[in-house]
């Protein structure tokens, strides 16, 4: 995998003389359901893009009413995960390069002048990845191990798919080579612990059964131990307690995910086959 990251100045000499490159063009994806409080201000940092385009998973609220008013390619598609969805999606945009562009996110300023300076001369790589800048509960989180977070979302087309996985799921380029952009995605997570607690139900349910291709029993140490170390690891060696009440927090919840995600796996386990296909995760829906 090649890294490399933008904005290097060019040779003003060679620059003066050089040819512009034709600049390639970008469509931006976002998928939504109920997302009227977040599409709004995602949309208005897109405009630049040369194509938008929203898959929408049926939603009840005003998020395809809002949507009209910054792009008419509005596609509905029944939602099984994220990754099936993306996955969906990406054939659908209308030009060589794709930017994901989730629902909670801002692009800045910056980071769509170094996108637009990528589109001119990718020097030879296909996909991106991107920083972001995370907040919870509407506070700018450094630490906990959020400063590491890096997503690879601005690749080519016919090059980049997601992993077919329940969450967390990552694209994947095939026979490429992948680079780092400077700029930052803002990415606000939740803005309340009631939604924070209505995702968090429903993506321990879709981590446990990731979990399950891997782990054919649950023992005392995945309840015991392993939470324990995720509390350890983000808030002792991730310096999560310098983001102070915040950081013990998110710190504290990300344990307790841990905990019920191999609880919840076990539960699983001891049911009978029929009744845990019932418990099926990929027919539960995401917000």
């Amino acid at each position: 995998m090649g890294l490399f990251a933008t904005g290097a100045m060019p040779d003003c000499g060679e620059a003066s003389t050089a040819k512009m490159s034709p600049r390639e063009k970008v469509s931006i994806l976002v998928p939504t359901f109920n997302e009227e409080r977040n599409i709004r201000a995602c949309l208005e940092t897109v405009r630049w893009a040369d194509e938008v385009v929203v898959v929408d998973s049926f939603s009840t609220d005003r998020t395809v009413e809002i949507t009209r008013e910054f792009t008419n390619r509005i596609l509905q598609h029944n939602y099984v995960n994220s990754a099936t969805q993306k996955n969906w999606a990406i054939p659908q945009a209308s030009h060589p390069w794709v930017m994901i562009v989730d629902s909670d996110e801002r692009v800045t300023p910056e980071l769509r002048d170094e996108i637009l300076g990528v589109l001119e001369d990718s020097r030879g790589l296909d996909g991106f990845r991107i920083r972001r800048a995370n907040h919870f509960l509407g506070k700018r989180v450094r630490f906990c191990g959020w400063q590491h977070d890096a997503v690879l979302r601005l690749f080519r087309r016919d090059r980049g798919r997601y992993l077919p996985r329940e969450v967390h799921a990552d694209v994947v380029i095939e026979g490429g080579r992948v680079g780092w952009l400077r700029g930052r995605l803002l990415h606000y997570t939740f803005d309340s612990f009631e939604q924070y607690l209505r995702k968090f139900d429903r993506y321990t349910t879709w981590a446990s059964g990731d979990r399950a291709k891997r782990t054919r029993q649950v023992r005392w140490h995945h309840l015991a131990l392993r939470p324990a170390w995720r509390f350890f690891r983000q808030y002792v060696l991730q310096l999560g307690f310098l983001d102070g009440l915040t950081g013990l927090v998110i710190c504290s919840l990300a344990a307790h995910s841990v905990f019920l995600k191999y609880a919840k796996l076990w539960e699983r386990q001891q049911m009978d086959p029929r009744e845990r296909e019932g418990q099926d995760p990929r027919k539960q829906r995401s917000e």
